[in-house]
């Protein structure tokens, strides 16, 4: 989800800037720039690990908590990471930089809490420079709790996230979610320094962001790194739960792509070539990989074993109880499934075939799988007034029925019912957390798109395109409760706009926020009950996915 048009705002603002800020970390003074116009000072560009080049390509990030030179530029972002497609954003493997925005004038001792946000982009696009906080730190001052501002840019698809037995055997899994780690342990060194308290960070995301964040509670030390979590439509297992070896052809068509390295691909033996490939070279890999998969999503986490980030698969890890246990809120939008829902799916058979393709090969027996299929098709019939974009009754949009209800069913399995699972999860292990359904209409996108995944992102940054009062409103009430939460734990702080108290998610009571500029209000968390309920009685056989290409 892009934010350019706040960006083109936050360019003219930086422009008229006065006497550059300056930070001294080790023996490096960092020259950032001044916003007079919103009384914020922004650091950008700023190496949090060394660069991942050469012998470090395909490694675990270094840690950089200090720099190499007397003065260093901060007063700009840095470019973004390897991507398919990136607009006008530079783009280098030499892109793993942090980013500071916060109120003008903080004292070192001021101690304020941090929010780390962590882009989407399907794990395989997105950069940090997009996203302005420049909305949020502005309204979490104006009530009277500041914050910092931070973000980040992590490696993206096969750099990210390599594939295949060779990246198991060598541990070379899950790079990108490292990167984070190594972000955030930036932050634990460095951020003192701008103000910022190291025990007060709160991460938020979106997407593929939010799935990184969520995965972090599974087998990673982030409860020294962070106090709290909101985590926008993405659960541990909205991305695919299997092992490296599943994508063995995803790495092979990287490897295809790289000119000087493309006659080993199939050998089992790439590292050390692609290690010394040129970057121009390894752009191309990664492009032929995503252009070549024979799915939507080649470049998801993968599970790395008991050592691991991602141990095994969530459900299993739940039922142990071994995760972290951190306040956090936890939504998704009412209609996530049409985003990823073919436009051209017409029959009962083709979302079979995807429910089965997707699924394969299954965790739990063939049969069960199949009987799962079954069991969905009858849950999710062929009636236009069930499916999604919902509360839309038999309207179809030209379109197949069935689009509405393969839509229905990609954001329930994906989505809600993971959203579900984890709330429910959490609050039986004690965990204070907080749910939202958001039901925002959005005016600007094609009726059968309905509320769908990412449109929320907008309101969190203060930025949406439609900019009627009830959207105004969503999107400020929005920022309150995020920055709420992030300086206090609760969105229920009192400070700020007039707004529904957010209950606690409850079991018995379950109920989550709606967020819906002319009906905020708690709402039950029982919409699809049965069948959410079935999807998460088999989580062995339904709680990963992969989105073959229809």
């Amino acid at each position: 989800m892009k934010l350019t048009a706040s960006l083109s705002i936050f360019s003219a603002l930086v422009a008229i800037c006065s006497a550059a800020p300056q930070i001294k970390i080790g023996s490096t003074t960092l020259n950032g720039r001044d916003i007079p116009t919103l009384r914020q000072e922004f650091f950008g560009g700023i190496p949090y690990a060394e660069p991942p080049l050469g012998d470090l390509r395909l490694r675990p990030p270094v840690l950089k908590t200090t720099l190499d030179s007397e003065t260093f530029d901060a007063s700009d972002y840095g470019p973004g990471c390897l991507q398919k497609a990136s607009g006008a954003t530079p783009l280098s493997e030499d892109c793993l930089t942090i980013n500071i925005l916060r109120p003008s004038g903080l004292p070192e001792d001021a101690k304020l809490p941090v929010f780390f946000w962590v882009y989407g982009g399907g794990f395989e696009a997105g950069v940090s420079s997009i996203y302005n906080g420049s909305a949020i730190v502005a309204q979490s001052a104006a009530r009277g709790t500041p914050l910092i501002f931070v973000n980040f840019n992590y490696r993206l698809g096969p750099l990210g996230f390599p594939q295949g037995q060779e990246a198991d055997d060598k541990k070379a899994l899950n790079l990108a979610i490292k990167d984070e780690i190594a972000a955030l342990e930036w932050i634990q060194s460095n951020i003192g320094i701008f103000g910022g308290d190291k025990e007060k960070v709160t991460v938020f995301g979106e997407s593929a962001g939010a799935i990184m964040n969520s995965i972090l509670f599974l087998n990673s030390p982030f409860e020294k790194l962070a106090r709290g979590a909101i985590l926008e439509s993405g659960s541990q297992a909205t991305s695919l739960n299997s092992f490296a070896s599943r994508r063995e052809i995803d790495w092979q068509n990287f490897v295809s792509g790289v000119a000087s390295c493309a006659s080993l691909a199939t050998s089992g033996h790439t590292f050390d070539c692609l290690q010394n490939a040129p970057s121009d070279e390894i752009l191309n890999g990664l492009v032929n990989a995503i252009n070549e998969a024979p799915e939507q999503f080649a470049f998801d986490p993968t599970i790395d074993g008991p050592d691991g980030l991602y141990p095994d698969l969530p459900s299993r890890v739940f039922a142990q109880g071994n995760f972290a246990k951190i306040p956090f809120i936890s939504g998704t939008n009412l209609d996530e499934g049409t985003a990823f829902t073919p436009l051209t799916i017409n029959s009962e058979d083709q979302i079979r075939a995807a429910i089965v393709s997707n699924f394969t090969p299954p965790f739990a027996s063939e049969y069960e799988l199949l009987r799962a299929a079954d069991t969905l098709l009858e849950l999710y019939p062929d009636i236009p007034a069930l499916g999604s974009p919902f509360n839309t009754g038999n309207e179809t949009f030209g379109l197949s029925s069935q689009f509405k209800r393969a839509a229905a069913l990609n954001g329930d399995i994906s989505f809600h019912s993971q959203r579900r699972f984890f709330q429910s999860t959490a609050t039986k292990a004690g965990i204070k957390n907080w749910g939202y359904s958001f039901t925002q209409p959005q005016p600007g996108l094609p009726p059968f798109i309905g509320v769908t995944h990412g449109v929320e992102v907008p309101y969190v940054f203060g930025a949406p395109s439609d900019q009627s009062a009830s959207s105004l409103r969503i999107s400020a009430l929005m920022i309150d409760y995020w920055v709420s939460f992030a300086t206090s734990l609760d969105p229920n702080d009192g400070k700020g706009l007039p707004r529904p108290v957010w209950e606690q998610y409850a079991i018995g009571d379950e109920s989550v926020m709606q967020l819906n500029g002319d009906d905020t209000k708690m709402i039950p968390d029982t919409f699809r009950k049965e069948q959410i309920d079935f999807i998460n009685s088999i989580p062995v056989v339904l709680m990963h996915r992969r989105n073959d290409k229809i």
